[in-house]
Parts: C-alpha cells; structure tokens; sequence
C-alpha cells in the first residue's frame, strides 16, 4: 500500500487509482453513487435498495484504503469525509490544486518537454527516465500524450552520436506503431556498441602512448650510456 505524506501527490495518486481499478473501485471514487430511486408510490424498489447496499460496501472499502494510504499527520484531512469520493476530491483540492492551478503546471510541464535534450554524456537509461518523469506528471493531470508523440520526441533530442540510428529507425519503423520499450531497446544496444569502440579507441590510444615512453625511455637509456658501454 502506497503511503502518502504529502509529497509526490502525482505519483501516489496514480498508484492509488490503478489499485482502486484493480479492486473494481475507481467508478465509485471518481464519480460516486446515486441515492435510491423511488416509484411513484415514494418507495425504493428492492432492485435499489440492495444496489446502494452493495455501492455502500464498496465505497466503504474505497475510503478505507484512501485512510489507509495517508500519513497520520494528513488523516485529520479526512475526518469530515463521508465517501470515497469526498475524500478523494479533498486530497486532490489540496495537493494538486485547482484546475487553474493545474493549467499552470500543465503548461510549464509541457514547455519542459519540448525542450528537454539529452546531454553528450548522458546515457539512454538516464535521459529516458526524465522523459517518462515528465510524462508520468502530464498524463497523471489529466492531460494525454500519445506514445507516438513521446517517440518522436525522444528521437529529435538525442546527440549526434545516435543521426545515423535515428535516420535508420525513421526510415524502417512506424513511429505510430513503435512502441517505447521497443525504441529503447534500440538505442541500448546503439549505445553499447558506441562505448565498446570508444573503450577500445582508448586502449589502443593507451597502449601507443605506453609504446611511445618505452620507446623514449630506451632511446634515452641509450644515449646515456658511456663510449665504452656502447661498445
């Protein structure tokens, strides 16, 4: 269980929602639940009465586990929460924002992505999850980017060590259809064989400067070494 103190909302929001839709929840948490429809006789029928019996249990166990996943120090937050629902809408309110507040951080999320690059010495591992850093936070918004988008994107802010396997990934694949994992794998294995040659560029360039000072070393020996001693 995910425990939320009041940091990284978006990232335990989005744990939570994917264990209130593994628990067959999120409906109730998202929308809540109606009240009994009565007849024209202003009685529930039996057919309401045991659907909202049933929501009742169901959005207990939902607000147990938004009790559950807060801090001690947030639960008091919470004591005036009813439903799933309420509670939910509490925590969001107050750690996300308002929707105008949540533009604001939609627009300067977005305006991080685009310029996001990737630095000559960082590796694909390492630049890749501050792209899905920044991802995660956009779709956990609300808003969708599609992983189409992200591909395009990841191709355009690589250094150009990667322009020939770019070039060949956009010639071969279809970037609509190209999953992440997919691209990643690709530039992995791109990536080895460039820090292979660079590893053995570097030893061949060691053992000549290591040549080069023994070479030094025995001409000056040489030259050293008295009339006599070179006869």
């Amino acid at each position: 269980m995910p425990i939320f103190d009041g940091e990284n909302y978006e990232y335990w929001s989005l744990q939570m929602k994917t264990l209130f839709i593994s628990q067959d929840l999120w409906d109730l948490v998202e929308d809540g639940y109606e009240e009994l429809e009565k007849t024209s006789t202003g009685k529930a029928t039996p057919e309401s009465q045991q659907t909202l019996k049933e929501n009742k249990k169901r959005d207990a166990k939902a607000l147990f586990l938004i009790q559950q996943g807060i801090s001690k120090n947030l639960f008091p937050r919470l004591l005036s929460a009813t439903t799933s629902k309420n509670a939910w809408e509490i925590l969001k309110i107050e750690f996300q924002g308002s929707q105008k507040v949540i533009s604001i951080k939609l627009q300067s999320l977005w305006r991080e992505f685009d310029n996001l690059l990737m630095k000559e010495n960082e590796s694909i591992q390492v630049f890749f999850t501050k792209v899905s850093g920044i991802v995660n936070q956009i779709r956990s918004y609300g808003d969708t980017i599609l992983d189409k988008k992200i591909v395009e994107k990841t191709l355009r802010s690589l250094p150009p060590k990667f322009d020939h396997v770019v070039a060949a990934i956009e010639e071969s694949k279809d970037l609509a259809a190209f999953s992440l994992h997919e691209l990643i794998g690709s530039l992995e294995a791109h990536e080895k064989r460039i820090n292979r040659s660079t590893d053995h560029s570097l030893e061949q360039a060691f053992q000549s400067k290591l040549d080069s000072k023994e070479k030094e070393d025995k001409q000056k020996g040489e030259s050293q070494k008295s009339p006599k001693q070179k006869k």
